[in-house]
C-alpha cells in the first residue's frame, strides 16, 4: 500500500483532553488500517500556547516521538522538556499531557497501541 502526503486525512480536534487550542492530526493509519493493533498512527501538531489535557490510558499506551519544536510532557506526574529527537511513552493506567512551550508548532509522531491485556478482550 501507498498512500500519497494529499491522501492522509486530517482530524481537527479542539480542546482535546481539555487542552488549549486546536491539535491537527494527520493521520499516518486510521484505526482500521492497525488491523487490530492499536487506533492511531500519526503526527500531531499542536499550535504556540497550545496543549492536550491530562488524561489516564486505558487498555492502550501512547507513545510520542518529537519531531519539531519544544514541548512540556506531564509525564504521571513530572514534568519534562522534550525538543526533537526525544520521546516519551505513557504506559497502561499511566496519565499524561504535552504542552507546546515553543515558538513554532509542536509536530510529533503518535502511536497509541492496545495493551495486552485490551488484547484479551477482543
Amino acid at each position: 500500500m501507498v498512500r500519497r502526503a494529499n491522501e492522509l486525512s486530517v482530524t481537527l480536534e479542539p480542546h482535546l483532553k481539555g487542552g488549549k487550542g486546536t491539535t491537527r492530526v494527520v493521520n499516518i493509519l486510521e484505526k482500521d488500517r492497525m488491523f487490530g493493533t492499536g487506533r492511531l498512527f500519526g503526527v500531531s501538531i499542536i499550535p504556540v500556547g497550545g496543549s492536550i489535557g491530562q488524561h489516564t490510558h486505558s487498555g492502550d499506551f501512547e507513545t510520542y516521538y518529537i519531531l519539531k519544536g519544544k514541548a512540556k510532557v506531564n509525564d504521571n506526574g513530572t514534568e519534562y522538556i522534550l525538543e526533537p529527537g526525544d520521546m516519551t511513552q505513557c504506559k497502561d493506567g499511566d496519565f499524561h499531557a504535552i504542552e507546546n512551550i515553543g515558538d513554532c508548532d509542536l509536530e510529533y509522531i503518535a502511536v497509541i497501541t492496545y495493551s495486552e491485556t485490551h488484547k484479551d478482550e477482543i
